[in-house]
């Protein structure tokens, strides 16, 4: 478990998710004042992202504001704990597209019966409480707040929402202006030092993901924080060259 500080305002955490053999790059956008979480990490994450974040030398006890990239259980796992545990509110910011699945209106698209059974037997029972209530049609929605493409929104100097539909419906990308710096969620991933486009595996509209790419191009970035595989400094301008030429 580590961090790593990106620019002013900006840090990435490298986390290792307990149990399984996953590591995970959730990003932090913080001032003098008050940080933003970009993803939550898997159920039970949240004390040791809490961590990680504290350790980065951030002092706030708990983030103003959660961003989550879309509806996959890694990346909003952590949600329900960090808003049982939460001495305030927490905005909760969500593309419409993704938002009923993360209030628990409808099922994870990739989440089916079966594997939410395996997760929940394996999770202590209060967190498998905790996930099931969150994520369950009787309680409050957890989204508070809806992100539309191009938004900006007015934190750390600057952080602009980027629609990346493909690997769920609602999927969302950040670039912080200041840095020039992209989170791409699971729009990419880095793989063995080099960055690649979605995952195929788990993106079902492999199509529209590799379409959502060609949008990265209007932006001047200079670094890539991908949730799997983390910090990538390379030509990235030649690599979405490279990556797109066959979604037209």
């Amino acid at each position: 478990m580590e961090t790593m500080k990106i620019a002013e305002g900006i840090e990435m955490l490298e986390l290792a998710v307990p149990g399984t053999p996953m590591v995970i790059h959730p990003t932090v956008f913080y001032d003098s004042n008050t940080y933003v979480l970009a993803d939550t990490g898997m159920p039970g994450c949240s004390n040791l992202i809490l961590d990680l974040i504290h350790k980065a030398g951030i002092q706030q006890a708990e983030p103003s504001t959660i961003i989550l990239t879309h509806q996959d259980i890694d990346h909003v796992g952590g949600l329900p704990q960090f808003l049982h545990e939460s001495q305030g509110r927490i905005e909760v910011l969500a593309h419409p597209d993704d938002k009923p699945y993360i209030d628990g209106e409808l099922p994870f698209i990739k989440m089916t019966p079966e594997r939410k059974q395996t997760l929940l037997q394996a999770l202590p029972e209060s967190l498998g409480k905790q996930f099931e209530d969150a994520f369950s049609k009787s309680t409050e929605g957890n989204v508070t707040q809806t992100v539309k493409d191009g938004e900006r929104l007015p934190i750390a100097g600057g952080v602009v929402v980027i629609h990346t539909p493909g690997h769920t419906p609602g999927h969302i990308s950040l670039y912080h202006e200041p840095s020039k710096t992209l989170i791409a969620g699971d729009a990419m991933v880095v793989s063995e030092g080099e960055l690649q486009g979605p995952n195929p595996r788990v993106t079902p509209n492999m199509e529209q993901a590799l379409q959502s790419l060609h949008k990265f191009k209007a932006y001047d970035i200079q670094a890539v924080i991908c949730y799997h595989g983390g910090l990538y400094q390379g030509n990235i301008r030649q690599r979405l060259e490279e990556l797109t030429s066959s979604a037209i």
